[in-house]
């Protein structure tokens, strides 16, 4: 005996929704790195960042979904506009369709951040943004302000937490607050901080020191916590010259300092993976692969 016609729809429906349920788990990749485009040598061709160009750009040719985070110092010294034509554009430029990035202090150097905002236009919005990513909130912070700017910044960073409440979230800008390098940890972002911890975000990204540092997830006053602290990656190793770690912290779990290169997340639904990928530099590997390891969404 035929089904009932009237069931095919029902079974239509019950197919799309598992089909969507699927898409939706779908892992996202994203590559991250900040200070970057120092052409103040040979020129970017010959640049540390063409060397890290390229691993990103491998990685984006394997998965046409991959995107590129970088928090901020994308070029120096001064992040004019013809910097980032001259230096960035013919390294991390390739990928700029697929980029989000964030303002360092290098881009305020020039008044306004005026080339960093002409270069990469509508989508570095006022300096601050979010998008969704996957199954990920992905926010996008400028640590660089101050005063009513800065709490502005403050104001919309907790109601785009309260509209959008994905399990998973990530936020990255410039300035870490917690880190071992020659700058230190650095308390401007503490109140950003505050807000992702009480909405329970997973990871916070930086640059500004030339390293690599991965932290134990801590909430904003350095205390470990497991069970709903934010782990901070500082992923300063984008092409520019490294520096020293002068400062070590009692909940660093991994620094470095000898190679450039990426960190490679791969976004779950309610987990992450990460990998620190050094890159090659004038054809010689830059060290061995750095730090692997997968956290839980809270």
């Amino acid at each position: 005996m035929p089904f009932p016609l009237v069931r095919w729809p029902l079974a239509a429906a019950l197919v799309l929704s598992c089909l969507q349920a699927q898409a939706a788990e779908a892992p996202y990749t994203v590559y991250a790195a900040g200070d970057i485009a120092d052409c103040s040598g040979a020129g970017p061709a010959w640049s540390a960042a063409a060397a890290t160009a390229t691993l990103v750009e491998a990685g984006l040719a394997g998965d046409a979904r991959a995107a590129v985070l970088a928090p901020g110092d994308l070029v120096y010294q001064a992040g004019t506009e013809r910097e980032f034509h001259d230096c960035y554009g013919p390294t991390w430029g390739r990928f700029k369709a697929r980029t989000y990035p964030a303002p360092g202090n290098h881009e305020h150097a020039t008044p306004g951040a005026a080339g960093y905002f002409g270069y990469f236009g509508a989508v570095a919005a006022r300096g601050y943004y979010s998008v969704r990513l996957g199954a990920w909130r992905i926010i996008s912070l400028d640590s660089s302000l101050s005063g009513a700017a800065l709490q502005e910044q403050l104001a919309w960073l907790q109601q785009e937490l309260a509209q959008h409440q994905e399990r998973c979230t990530l936020a990255y800008w410039h300035h870490p607050l917690y880190s071992s390098g020659a700058h230190g940890s650095i308390a401007t972002m503490r109140p950003a901080w505050e807000l992702l911890y009480r909405a329970g975000a997973e990871v916070v990204l930086s640059g500004h020191d030339h390293d690599y540092e991965r932290f134990a997830a801590q909430d904003a006053d350095g205390r470990l916590d497991p069970a709903r602290g934010i782990r901070q990656f500082v992923v300063g190793t984008g092409g520019a010259y490294s520096t020293p770690f002068l400062w070590p912290l009692k909940h660093s779990e991994m620094r470095d300092n000898s190679r450039t290169g990426v960190l490679k997340l791969v976004l779950r639904e309610a987990s992450y993976d990460w990998e620190f990928l050094a890159a090659s530099y004038d054809g010689f590997p830059n060290g061995p692969q750095a730090d692997r390891g997968t956290g839980q969404c809270h």
